[in-house]
């Protein structure tokens, strides 16, 4: 099971019952299109943990009940409440990026609205994903995908606003 950083699936918003069954609401790009899942990654205090899936049942509109191995009461699970849950893939060598790819041709701008360029692919560096840009003085250079880096995601202008740290963009220009 590998993490995948950037893909947030959703996030806890309560517990439901007494069988430590918890309520996600899902990202609008999941709500018509729930993955088959065995894991997800629970964000605990910063840090991704892995959490076996017993039982998943869609409940409608933007809300999916999900139950893990090993957690069947209500007191293991309250303490999940507000943690983000994020999707996992088998290996990095197998990793399926079909869901990113969506980004291919979206314009890259930074925190002040300025474009770094257009988005023309994705590549795994152990682990890391990393998005090829082509700059409009034409080069390629790599910007790490990662959650806390992006802003915003403008699907209907094709647009990914990120904050970059100053000087990232010349590391590998």
């Amino acid at each position: 099971m590998a993490y995948k950083p950037g893909i947030l699936f959703g996030q806890i918003i309560k517990t439901s019952g007494f069988d430590g069954t918890v309520l996600v609401k899902l990202q609008k790009q999941f709500i018509d299109n729930i993955p088959e899942m065995e894991s997800v990654f629970l964000e605990i205090e910063g840090r991704p943990v892995p959490f076996f899936i017993s039982r998943s049942e869609y409940q409608g509109a933007d809300i999916l009940k999900l139950a893990f191995e090993g957690y069947g009461s209500l007191k293991k699970t309250e303490e999940f409440r507000g943690c983000r849950v994020f999707l996992t893939g088998h290996s990095p060598e197998t990793e399926d990026t079909s869901d990113l790819d969506v980004l291919e041709g979206f314009t890259l701008i930074n925190q002040e609205d300025r474009t770094i360029g257009k988005i023309t692919g994705m590549a795994d560096n152990a682990g890391q994903l990393l998005l090829t840009i082509s700059t409009e003085q034409g080069e390629d250079i790599l910007i790490p995908l990662h959650e806390n880096l992006v802003i915003s995601l403008d699907k209907r202008r094709n647009r990914l606003k990120m904050d970059l740290p100053e000087g990232l963009t010349g590391i590998n220009s």
